[in-house]
């Protein structure tokens, strides 16, 4: 008599889940050491944005603990509420992203800024401007009129003083320039111009003629990358075009399409990957 053995197709095992994964003992050792008695909160939050967002169920958990790990070494929310730093979802891939208040607050963690801002400017608050000398003048007593443009401005301590100001149509040349998504409905562009614009502002006048502390040289290395390796020293510029580390400019993606994005008058390279001094995560 002739046995006959059935077997079944077995379904392939599913991933970790980004719950299991932050569960895990290293895991939450690794985020205690970022952040000490923050950690549990921090984690959490992990969790509310991926649960937060639909777009996060087909993505690499794995990605997704990288660049927390990145959010944690900077010590900056990951809510998106706030606007200081993102994990959006690219594909099968978490994205970090910074926003404009997280480079002002790693601004004034230098201790050498007075001031710093970035605003929109409205019709009628423009009087004069000369961009070669700097010499603007501004009255923004006006309220309610038309958006025309967007200003950043930081002092020093020891006296310096800087003023970069883009009128909207700049500001729009440069986004078409830079970024794949614009003009699509699930661009950031589309649903958030003004951040963005105050974003690319800041950035610009900060990376620029700013302190460049450490965190700050991280923040900008890690902007809008995809975290490839443990240590977050290699990051991945999905569909990009990068420059230089030290003269990078970027802006915010959207979940779907976007690129980094360098300074206007400056032409970008085509590497995809690059060494970054991120402190190492060892996840």
């Amino acid at each position: 008599m002739t046995q006959v053995t059935q077997t079944q197709n077995q379904a392939p095992s599913k991933p970790a889940s980004i719950k299991s994964l932050l569960a895990q003992e290293g895991i939450q050792n690794r985020f205690k050491e970022i952040l000490g008695q923050k950690a549990p909160g921090f984690v959490s939050s992990i969790l509310n944005v991926v649960n937060g967002n639909t777009m996060f169920q087909n993505v690499d958990p794995n990605s997704v603990i990288m660049s927390a790990a990145v959010a944690a070494t900077l010590d900056l929310p990951i809510n998106p509420n706030l606007g200081f730093a993102y994990i959006i979802p690219y594909k099968e891939k978490a994205q970090f992203q910074m926003g404009y208040k997280g480079y002002i607050q790693l601004a004034m963690r230098t201790g050498q800024y007075k001031k710093i801002n970035a605003i929109e400017v409205r019709a009628g608050q423009l009087r004069s401007w000369d961009s070669l000398r700097e010499d603007f003048d501004f009255d923004f007593t006006k309220q309610g009129g038309e958006v025309i443009g967007y200003v950043a401005y930081f002092e020093l301590l020891n006296g310096f003083q800087k003023t970069v100001y883009w009128n909207t149509a700049q500001v729009i040349e440069h986004a078409k320039r830079y970024s794949k998504s614009y003009g699509k409905a699930t661009s950031p562009w589309t649903t958030n111009f003004p951040e963005m614009a105050l974003k690319t502002l800041i950035k610009h006048v900060l990376s620029k003629f700013g302190i460049l502390s450490i965190e700050m040289q991280k923040a900008i290395a890690v902007d809008q990358g995809i975290i490839k390796s443990q240590d977050g020293s290699v990051v991945e510029y999905p569909e990009s075009e990068v420059e230089n580390v030290a003269h990078t400019e970027v802006v915010e993606t959207s979940a779907e399409t976007e690129t980094p994005v360098n300074v206007a008058e400056e032409v970008p390279t085509e590497s995809e990957e690059k060494k970054s001094n991120v402190k190492s995560l060892n996840l």
